[in-house]
């Protein structure tokens, strides 16, 4: 509420008052600057949780590991690409002037993307040091670095692994703890750099924000249309059943914004329409790192997005690279509210674009979160009955042992007819 009271401040000062609006700029900057601050540690982090942390359970569990990681990469590299034709096709951010974007940018980055080759790429994803990678924001390098320490530390046993990892928990959460101390700063940053973006470009920009809201609630739309409810049909998923189970999960993250938030009601209702625990327990939460449909799909409107809007041409080449940076960083953002800002403001400032755009985005991620966080808890629970079912382990029939057949029916409906 705060956020949106403090955009309509920001609107009528840069109507009204556009020379005093771009006096405002430091305000926004300082807000920028402490969201760039936190990118590197929570990368680094979350990535090494993310996969060291799973590597008692994924050699317990190997075939069931190996299929839930394919499915992931699959499912989520499409999202990437329906949101990235998307944002092409509705092109949300043309027209928007963003301050902090010049055509110098746009040369740095027209010229990066000229000299980008197959070696020069891999050349730049290696490090010389991962302090100056950190330094730098450089995500790619970040993401590189945290893998290769994450799979020696999986290899560690004993006390030194739980240590770091203890350590790497604490850092996470911490920082995220900061990141929600920076947020409260957020209505007075995001405030004056609505004022300066409206004062210097006008108010056609709030139609931009519009058409970027209508091109992400399609895309997320046509991902469901396109890939999770044929991946349902093919799994041979019983449809009626599975909707009325998920139904209040997805309404609990819509209205938290916060996957985790409808976490534990939504295992429960897999496991009431006949997906084992043992599933449930491994593929729910590795879903949370690796299988976040919508924020992927969300991070890549929202990077071409400030693209648009900062005027530069990105060809398909530079833009291919760009979603593998989201590719790989989106593995390992949690799922908490506004996570997904670290890793998009890690993405623009490894390609050079200006931060600026995440403070307009972020004036109208409130309503983005909810569809994407629903999209990311529908995804993951449909992940457990196709495991489920990949694994010849689906029992509709069978209630869980703890829940009775009332409590199973009142859940997720009477059972159905499984498809031929």
């Amino acid at each position: 509420m705060m956020i949106l009271l403090s955009m309509v401040i920001g609107v009528l000062i840069g109507n009204f008052f556009p020379a005093f609006s771009q006096s405002l700029k430091p305000l926004s900057t300082v807000f920028l600057r402490m969201i760039k601050s936190v990118i590197a540690p929570i990368i680094f982090g979350t990535l090494v949780i993310g996969i060291a942390g799973h590597g008692d359970d994924m050699k317990r569990v190997g075939r069931l590991a190996f299929k839930s990681i394919i499915y992931f990469e699959i499912v989520t590299t499409l999202a990437l690409f329906i949101g990235l034709a998307a944002v092409n096709l509705t092109k949300p951010g043309v027209g928007v002037t963003l301050s902090g974007a010049s055509a110098t940018t746009g040369q740095q980055l027209g010229q990066t993307a000229k000299g980008l080759t197959p070696s020069t790429f891999l050349e730049h994803v290696v490090p010389t040091s991962v302090v100056e990678a950190m330094a730098n924001n450089e995500v790619l390098q970040i993401v590189f670095w945290s893998i290769l320490f994450a799979v020696g530390l999986s290899q560690v046993r004993g006390a030194p692994k739980a240590a770091v990892l203890g350590v790497l928990e604490g850092l996470t959460e911490t920082m995220f703890k900061f990141t929600g101390y920076v947020m409260k700063y957020a209505p007075i940053g995001i405030g004056a750099a609505i004022a300066v973006t409206v004062g210097h470009s006008g108010l056609g920009v709030l139609k931009n924000l519009g058409v970027l809201i209508l091109t992400l609630y399609g895309a997320l739309v046509v991902f469901g249309l396109l890939v999770l409810l044929p991946v349902a049909l093919i799994a041979r998923v019983p449809l009626r059943r599975f909707l009325r189970a998920v139904k209040d999960p997805a309404l609990i993250a819509f209205s938290t914004t916060s996957s985790e938030a409808a976490l534990p009601r939504a295992m429960q209702a897999m496991e009431a329409i006949g997906v084992p625990r043992r599933i449930v327990a491994f593929v729910m939460p590795t879903g949370y790192s690796f299988n976040l449909d919508g924020t992927t799909l969300y991070l890549a409107v929202a990077s071409i997005f400030a693209a648009q809007a900062a005027g530069v041409h990105l060809t398909l080449g530079h833009q291919l690279t760009m979603m593998l940076t989201l590719m790989l960083t989106s593995k390992g953002v949690a799922a908490v509210p506004r996570a997904s800002l670290v890793i998009l403001s890690g993405t623009l400032a490894s390609f050079g674009l200006p931060l600026e755009a995440v403070a307009l985005i972020l004036g109208v991620d409130e309503l983005m979160d909810m569809a994407r966080t629903t999209v990311n808890l529908v995804g993951n629970c449909l992940a457990t009955v196709v495991m489920a079912r990949w694994e010849n382990d689906f029992h509709p029939d069978a209630p869980p042992p703890d829940l009775t057949p009332e409590e199973v029916e009142t859940i997720a409906g009477p059972p159905e007819p499984l498809h031929a």
